[in-house]
């Protein structure tokens, strides 16, 4: 099932121009054309232990992503573009990944500087610090930085 699962995920992601999709047990069980790290975290707020077991495909996955897929112990990533800081998280944790781009860095917005949100977590080990970190961070107000 998570083959099928991943390879659904990013098949919905290409086809409906999606930036975020969690597939488990063949069903999409959310989605979102939201930029940044926001829609990953509102996917936390609003399936909880439901993304257990899930797979995602992602546009980007920098270091905070990475993190929040270990917080939410999803079993498979898929990323258009993937930062070395995302690849190490994952590895680390034991989730299988597969990408089309690996780049030193993900930048923020005007791209001169790295990800806010990956900043803010490059450091943790811990990814419920890490989640209530980047949580804290994007209610502050820092929502289109990523």
């Amino acid at each position: 099932m998570l083959d099928r699962d991943l390879e659904l995920a990013k098949l919905w992601l290409k086809e409906r121009d999606l930036t975020l999709v969690i597939v488990k047990e063949g069903k999409t069980i959310f989605e979102t054309k939201s930029q940044g790290i926001n829609g990953f975290l509102q996917s936390i707020e609003k399936l909880g232990k439901r993304l257990v077991a899930s797979s995602v495909a992602d546009k980007i996955v920098g270091a905070a992503a990475a993190m929040l897929c270990v917080y939410s112990k999803v079993s498979a990533v898929f990323a258009v573009t993937i930062s070395k800081g995302g690849i190490r998280v994952l590895k680390k944790n034991n989730i299988f990944f597969e990408f089309e781009n690996e780049v030193p860095n993900i930048l923020n917005s005007d791209r001169k500087d790295i990800c806010p949100f990956d900043r803010l977590v490059i450091s943790s080990v811990d990814p419920e610090e890490a989640y209530t970190k980047l949580r804290s961070f994007a209610e502050s107000g820092h929502k289109k930085l990523d």
